[in-house]
């Protein structure tokens, strides 16, 4: 019996992964071989982007100042507060704003998508689209998909921006640290490797968010309670399987990096 729940529920596991991959794969090809029409992305462009501003801005400027607070406190000890400047804006390229920024977009974007594709579904407005020959994946998937890919890395370098100077407001004007010794580590020890780990990050992230808000708004069913229990697992999924390919990212762009400077470090 235990057997017979445990390979059920394996092979539910695995057709859900698999219809997520096909989902993607599908989106993908709508996107780049019939691309939608332009002023569907631009107001998807809007809603992604534009919109979350606010948000962003506000998550990167506070994240800034607490790891700035944090740096200068704790390396102060060691005389090392120098570092500070360098730790604000590592932490913020390659970790912390893309995730964070990433932690925003799904919580007021991605559950709204859900959210919306979920009321289409039940209320029959998909079905409807399909009558009149009309591609659901192209009409209502592609924009979404093309402008998230688009406006994470952006939002990530805005938050990224955002919590540097935060952090730099409370390194030199709260602790009276000197400007010189925040910024001037910056330019030399803030290689081009990391914000491209960041933006290839936020890369991956943005369709993360979009095909699984979208895909688990297709597949809603059972009324306004379904919709419900979709937002709510969306924004779970999507939480998860941020920070879990966040750490192999992570490993992987490490070991990028050492093979890089092994190999071809006398020309980088």
């Amino acid at each position: 019996m235990a057997n017979t729940l445990f390979f059920r529920t394996l092979l539910l596991i695995l057709g859900a992964i698999g219809g997520y991959l096909r989902f993607i794969f599908s989106v993908c090809a709508v996107s780049f071989r019939h691309p939608p029409h332009l002023y569907l992305i631009r107001d998807q462009l809007y809603s992604i982007g534009v919109t979350s501003l606010p948000v962003v801005a506000i998550t990167g400027f506070s994240t800034g100042m607490v790891l700035a607070a944090q740096a200068v406190f704790q390396l102060g000890d060691y005389g090392l507060e120098g570092a500070t400047g360098l730790m604000v804006a590592k932490g913020m390229v390659v970790e912390l704003g893309p995730v964070l920024t990433a932690f925003m977009v799904t919580g007021r974007v991605g559950a709204a998508m859900c959210a919306e594709l979920g009321t289409m579904r039940v209320s029959e407005q998909i079905d409807a689209l399909r009558s009149m020959s009309v591609n659901p994946l192209r009409y209502l998937i592609a924009p979404r998909f093309i402008s998230g890919i688009s406006m994470l890395p952006i939002l990530t370098i805005f938050s990224t921006i955002m919590g540097v100077w935060g952090g730099y407001l409370v390194a030199v004007d709260y602790y009276g640290m000197a400007s010189n010794a925040f910024l001037d580590p910056l330019p030399t020890d803030l290689e081009m490797f990391d914000v491209l780990s960041g933006l290839f990050k936020s890369f991956v992230f943005g369709i993360i968010i979009i095909t699984v808000s979208c895909y688990k708004g297709l597949a809603t069913s059972g009324g306004a309670a379904g919709v419900g229990r979709a937002t709510t697992n969306s924004v779970v999924i999507c939480y998860s399987i941020i920070l879990i390919v966040n750490f192999f990212i992570t490993v992987l762009m490490n070991h990028s990096y050492e093979f890089l400077m092994t190999n071809f470090g006398r020309w980088l």
